[in-house]
């Protein structure tokens, strides 16, 4: 019994924001009780492409394809300050290619052995926290990025082009300011790493990234979504079914619980007049306030009922990823990764995160609303 509670917490844990996700759609069906309506929630092309990018990730993952890639180009440079400067990179372009959460679970391991190795765990706490950064507001460029931002873009039906035009102001103003940080925090101290033979299998690796392709191809609205929900899981079944278990299935049920409570919210007449009116308001500043409390995704999910202004909802929670420890999902990955290693350090931890989150938070808050 006592190792079953244990489990039950251990679980609630490390997946909090999918239990607080849980609870509002339940107390949420009490008010509106369960009915035909209730199919109309769910968002099935964003839970789909979702679920594939994860799958294929995963996949590539076990094979070590994005620990090779970053490990070499790690090897390049010979200091603290460059190499703590192309992990962030790296973390920043593999977010909008392999979504934040996969970011982070991919090259946040490869930070924790870059300082480990050479003896400069001092920069530790600091690297997580840019590459936590640099995941949320790296994966704003692209559809696939962020899972909000496949939602909204999938929602909204907003043209390739446009999505890229709006999120490019902040997504340079967030490179400008990485950069500063990096080169003020990290003095350049000459580093080595040791040397690791690392292979992969071509033909898993032809085949993955046939079927990454496929998943982006399907997030572009090129083909429909349902040939990748019934291709990717057969391949994987026979190739890899380790990486079907690996998927981020609470994420996926986060984004099921909050379709059941966001749809609940929007036909509660006075959560829906008092929501609209502050939309109208700023809807750029309400999402921004809005993710400190309840996170990007479910955020985006919510207020999307109440707004057709898509352009200042797609800024807003996607800058307003960062901040708080809750404003993201993926920056829980990134304090549980942290925490893992220096259980000791958490407030320490926190501190240094609100600050510098926050030094981004404001900047890109002002300039957006201005612009």
């Amino acid at each position: 019994m006592s190792k079953t509670i244990s489990y039950i917490i251990s679980f609630i844990r490390e997946n909090v924001v999918m239990c607080i996700a849980l609870v509002a759609a339940i107390i949420t069906s009490f008010i509106v009780p369960v009915d035909g309506m209730y199919i109309s929630y769910f968002d099935f092309k964003t839970l789909t492409c979702l679920f594939c990018v994860l799958a294929v990730v995963c996949a590539l993952k076990n094979i070590n394809f994005f620990y090779m890639i970053a490990r070499k180009v790690v090897q390049i440079f010979k200091t603290a300050r460059m190499s703590v400067l192309v992990l962030v990179y790296i973390t920043f372009v593999g977010s909008m290619l392999i979504a934040n959460d996969m970011a982070l679970l991919t090259f946040l391991p490869l930070g924790y052995l870059l300082l480990t190795t050479t003896g400069k765990e001092k920069y530790m706490a600091f690297t997580f926290i840019m590459q936590n950064i640099a995941a949320n507001l790296g994966g704003m460029l692209t559809p696939f990025g962020n899972p909000q931002n496949l939602y909204l873009y999938t929602k909204f039906n907003i043209p390739n082009d446009e999505f890229v035009s709006i999120m490019f102001l902040p997504f340079v103003i967030s490179v400008i300011i990485i950069t500063i940080c990096c080169i003020i925090y990290v003095k350049p101290e000459k580093l080595q790493l040791p040397d690791e033979k690392i292979e992969i299998n071509p033909l898993r690796t032809t085949i993955y990234m046939l079927m990454f392709a496929l998943s982006i191809v399907i997030v572009f609205r090129t083909i429909p979504y349902w040939i990748g929900l019934i291709v990717i899981p057969i391949v994987l079944f026979f190739m890899d079914r380790k990486a079907l278990k690996m998927v981020d299935y609470p994420l996926l049920l986060t984004f099921v619980f909050f379709f059941i409570f966001s749809g609940n919210m929007a036909r509660i007449s006075v959560v829906r007049e008092f929501l609209s009116f502050l939309l109208e308001k700023s809807t750029l500043l309400f999402s921004v306030v809005s993710c400190q409390f309840i996170s990007n995704v479910p955020s985006a999910i919510l207020l999307s009922q109440f707004t057709t202004n898509y352009r200042d909802l797609l800024v807003g929670v996607n800058i307003g990823g960062v901040g708080t420890l809750i404003a993201s999902l993926a920056s829980l990955i990134t304090f549980r990764e942290y925490i893992k290693h220096n259980p000791g350090k958490t407030f320490y931890y926190i501190g240094k995160f609100l600050a510098y989150n926050f030094v981004f938070l404001i900047p890109l808050t002002a300039i957006m609303m201005i612009v």
